[in-house]
């Protein structure tokens, strides 16, 4: 068991100033996170080719935020301070405050086409949200709310890095959290000390951890009676001693050149599945303990999940102009722009794009102020959108394969065919279009497949069918969120009216 220590933490930037790219990659770098893939230890995440790419993307947000000339769109400075954070930090406390979260996030999903769902921002979101209703968190045994704040200060003063693991594993769903083979294969606490507790199991989805500063440990599903040493919710450095991070394969290793791969070899954020091996986290880190009511609220009583995937949509309505963007490209390079029947199928494909884009609008247009002053984006418009989502991605991602016909498929083989004169003679030739060279058409197609047809786009696919949750459960939170108060009186209106003989 490990009972010295629960991890390091970043070396935080210079008083006063942002955290920037290289210092993001200076604190991940060989800090002892044990990260596998391939069967093998990888102890540096920031050089290894299958992480590079994805971990030089994340940095390049950080400059991005630290760019003095985009101050006012990512950073904040709070009511009671001097000192100026990232916005996704930011408790709203008004419509602009709301939509200054939304100017923020858009500003980084651009800079990676939407095409990286858990960018620092995404649990950020998560974490002001509980920040907002500390309250909620209060236990009498210890202080809980006053973790929440305590850590929300220091993430906003370390621009840190947060992924989150709070989907259990996928082992026998007919059965609770405490009734599996084992008592210990979900992530859950088998000691209590006094200086902390001692978690033991695993627990998925935790995309982006492998480059995370921290991970937030808690469970979104129900759990059940008997489940209670299961409903916490923890904050664990990443490299705390007894974390093992098992990354899936990734699609950025063994590309060759970001050429014939330009989204996979530079945005593949990876999912993991993570382990608690006897994992030591200490009472300051600990924001619920089993307390399956609690566990199961906070997303739900506080605005946390309503300011992640206020992020979340505006990360996704990014990357479906990305594709529109790509698609027309596309439609371009084959003369097939200006045709009507091209035309109509990428109209059906603008007017998806725009009901997502329009229904972030409506989350802000219609927020709502709790008796604490803080915003709540509006639920109805949020989960709208949240349950359409799985249905809109593959019609949209369909249109662009139907638009694109053979041309993905006949390309060459690899950026190498056109170091060989004689082969990019051919080339130029036969694959090419009117006013663009065959290596700028290749390039342009070389990108659809891979947003379209590589591992990486399939991966993609199942990711955003599944990126809130089940669609089922998403619908629920529809349901709950829906006035049918309003809509059932309106029924009645007509059941009450007098009857009228007609002759």
């Amino acid at each position: 068991m490990h009972k010295e220590k629960s991890g390091t933490n970043p070396t935080p930037a210079a008083s006063g100033q942002m955290r920037t790219g290289a210092q993001y990659l200076a604190s991940i770098k060989a800090d002892g996170r044990h990260v596998y893939m391939d069967g093998e230890l990888i102890k540096d995440v920031t050089s290894h080719p299958a992480f590079v790419g994805a971990a030089n993307s994340i940095a390049s947000l950080y400059d991005l935020a630290a760019d003095p000339k985009n101050e006012e769109i990512m950073t904040f400075k709070p009511a009671n301070g001097d000192a100026r954070y990232l916005r996704c930090f930011q408790v709203p406390k008004s419509i602009d405050d709301l939509k200054g979260r939304h100017l923020m996030s858009e500003k980084w999903a651009e800079a990676t086409c939407g095409l990286m769902g858990r960018t620092p921002d995404h649990v950020a979101g998560f974490l002001a949200g509980y920040a907002a209703c500390p309250d909620f968190f209060a236990q009498p045994d210890r202080a809980y709310a006053k973790n929440v704040l305590q850590f929300h200060q220091k993430a906003m003063e370390n621009s840190l890095y947060i992924a989150y693991a709070i989907v259990p594993p996928q082992i026998d769903r007919s059965k609770s959290a405490h009734e599996q083979s084992d008592p210990t294969l979900y992530a859950g606490v088998v000691t209590e000390r006094d200086d902390g507790i001692v978690i033991r199991g695993a627990q998925q989805l935790a995309t982006g951890a492998v480059f995370a500063d921290y991970v937030y440990l808690s469970c979104i599903h129900p759990l059940a009676p008997g489940d209670e040493n299961y409903a916490n919710g923890v904050m664990v450095p990443t490299n705390a001693p007894g974390l093992k991070i098992y990354s899936r394969r990734s699609f950025a290793r063994d590309i060759g050149s970001t050429f014939d791969y330009p989204l996979s070899g530079r945005f593949d954020e990876i999912d993991s599945l993570v382990v608690f091996d006897d994992v030591f986290v200490p009472w300051e880190d600990v924001f619920i303990y089993r307390n399956r009511d609690l566990c199961w609220n906070q997303w739900w009583k506080t605005p946390s999940h309503s300011y992640g995937n206020h992020q979340a949509q505006v990360r996704y309505s990014t990357k479906l102009k990305f594709l529109l963007g790509l698609t027309q490209r596309l439609n371009e390079l084959t003369g097939n722009a200006g045709k009507p029947p091209v035309q109509i199928q990428m109209g059906e494909m603008a007017a998806m794009a725009t009901i997502v884009d329009s229904m972030i609008t409506a989350q802000e247009a219609k927020a709502t102020m709790d008796e604490n002053g803080v915003v709540w984006p509006d639920k109805a418009s949020l989960y709208a959108v949240m349950a359409l989502q799985s249905q809109i991605n593959p019609k949209m991602i369909d249109i662009a394969r139907e638009l694109s016909g053979g041309s993905m498929i006949m390309l060459p083989s690899s950026y190498l065919d056109y170091r060989n004169p004689d082969i990019a003679k051919d080339l130029e030739r036969y694959i090419s279009s009117n006013g663009v060279s065959s290596k700028d058409r290749v390039a342009i197609l070389k990108m659809a497949w891979d947003m379209i047809g590589t591992e990486f786009a399939g991966r993609h696919q199942q990711y955003e069918k599944f990126y809130g949750g089940a669609s089922f459960l998403i619908k629920q939170n529809m349901y709950r969120a829906y006035d049918f108060k309003h809509a059932t009186a309106l029924v009645d209106h007509i059941l009450e009216l007098p009857p009228v003989e007609q002759h």
